[in-house]
């Protein structure tokens, strides 16, 4: 009996995730009743019958509860080689159905990117960089100007699995890391390895700030004119989170008031950017598109995490990257 099947729009992304090692290994080990990814489930009704496990990733379709009952009335458990399932969960769980993701893989290389960013940021790097290709001199100068890492203050916004990595790994280096959460306790905040403190005294306090937030309603431009005003001259935004929690007009008004201030933006709101709204032709603007999460041959390892996953569900086993409803509100 067939149990598994490739759930998505478009094969050719779950062949970019999953290659052919880790799709020959899913039909070896659970039989794909589709040799190609179901986007339609109406089309395949018969093939999809007796489906206990599907797989996924980037371009995961959205169904109602109702589709899931009738088409894939044996479903045990999805397993979404990507991170954020806010789109698609919910009709899932509601109809039974577990979903695991691969968040924690797909935020190891986020953790590793802003880690760098932050470390890079205190040694003045994005400004330097861009200042002594037109006055080295000057760039020279203005190098004594930021603090370096030692002693440096690291400010976190929000509490989740990459900020989470990111007060880990700043532990190895000399930095005071000071954390904001919309929901955590502070008691929590420091188990994470960090201190509790406002997100208006973060802004003010530290040498770079790096945003993590969830992307919920409560988050959509908590970042703006006030916090982005309070922050010192040579320090820096750093944005691998979301960019709907940034207001980008307040975030420009700073930049153009201090051009010692720099930003480093992976994401942004819309996505692509609004390049008429000038903020991204800045030269205190470090834009990046958005290539933090996983890429290159870092998206098999969100794969690797899927398959290991199902295997361990379908053997009893303990499972780690479970998403149940109650976290969903949370999530990005």
């Amino acid at each position: 009996m067939k149990k598994a099947v490739f759930l998505n729009g478009n094969f050719n992304t779950v062949k970019r995730v999953y290659g052919d090692k880790f799709i020959r290994y899913i039909d070896e080990k659970f039989g794909l009743a589709v040799t190609a990814a179901v986007k339609d489930l109406a089309a395949y009704e018969n093939e999809l019958k007796d489906c206990e496990y599907a797989f996924s990733t980037w371009g995961m379709p959205v169904y109602s509860e109702a589709e899931i009952l009738r088409y894939l009335p044996s479903l045990k458990a999805v397993f979404y080689a990507a991170g954020a399932v806010k789109s698609f969960a919910a009709p899932f769980l509601n109809a039974g159905v577990k979903i695991f993701s691969a968040r924690d893989a797909n935020a190891v290389p986020v953790i590793e990117t802003a880690v760098s960013q932050i470390l890079l940021a205190n040694k003045g790097f994005y400004f330097l960089s861009a200042l002594a290709k037109n006055d080295y001199k000057k760039a020279v100068a203005e190098r004594e100007k930021f603090k370096g890492n030692y002693g440096a203050e690291v400010g976190l916004i929000g509490l989740g699995t990459i900020s989470r990595g990111v007060a880990q790994r700043l532990k190895s280096h000399d930095v005071k890391v000071y954390m904001y959460s919309t929901y955590a306790t502070d008691e929590e905040i420091i188990a994470a390895g960090a201190i509790p403190l406002p997100l208006d005294e973060i802004f003010a306090r530290c040498d770079a700030i790096s945003n993590h937030l969830a992307d919920t309603p409560d988050t959509v431009k908590i970042m703006g004119a006030k916090q982005f005003g309070l922050m010192k001259p040579y320090s820096t935004f750093i944005n691998t989170g979301r960019g709907a929690q940034v207001d980008e007009c307040a975030l420009k008004d700073k930049l153009i008031a201090d051009p010692t201030v720099t930003a480093v933006l992976d994401v942004t709101y819309p996505e692509p950017p609004d390049f008429s709204n000038g903020l991204f032709s800045l030269p205190n603007v470090v834009l990046t598109p958005h290539s933090a999460g996983s890429s290159g041959e870092e998206v098999h390892r969100m794969a690797a995490y899927m398959v290991r996953e199902c295997e361990n569900f379908a053997s009893g086993g303990e499972t780690k990257c479970e998403i149940t409803k109650e976290m969903l509100s949370r999530m990005a």
